[in-house]
């Protein structure tokens, strides 16, 4: 997993999502890791079948509920979904749209409150093989659900 430090008092929130095949069955990972080095650990098989932009939005959905639970107020979010980003970063271009899954939009309304009540939230896009601990985790709880 790629080790930035961000500024004191941020929390570091590394995110993914599966579903195998897709659309199939659904797995979280999320590794959140406190400003003192702490680290909470989330690996859940999700009921039902999605795609892999809703394991996304269910992966992140479980980190920022973790992280307001532990009390965080800044967050850097890793991900390795360039759709994520798309959808919850306002376009720096003006004019741009932001094209909607229709079948998603309740997903992206249960996490946009979520994110918008941290005091700052930064976002960064890293290349799947940096998001280790997170993807594994996702495909830990899969094959756990799976029976293999």
């Amino acid at each position: 997993m790629l080790r930035v430090y961000p500024p004191p008092n941020f929390w570091i929130l590394h995110i993914d999502g599966s579903a195998m095949p897709n659309p199939g069955r659904m797995a979280i990972g999320a590794v959140l890791t406190g400003p003192d080095g702490s680290q909470h650990a989330i690996g859940q098989a999700l009921l039902g079948r999605g795609c892999n932009n809703e394991a996304e939005l269910r992966a992140l959905q479980a980190g920022l509920l973790k992280a307001h639970e532990l009390g965080a107020s800044s967050l850097r979010i890793y991900t390795d979904s360039q759709w994520l980003i798309e959808q919850l970063v306002p376009p720096t271009v003006p004019g741009v749209q932001v094209r909607r899954t229709l079948r998603l939009v309740p997903w992206l309304e249960v996490v946009q409150p979520l994110v918008h009540a941290f005091v700052q939230v930064q976002w960064r896009w890293i290349p799947r093989h940096l998001n280790t601990e997170a993807d594994a985790l996702a495909r830990q709880a899969s094959l756990a659900a799976s029976g293999i």
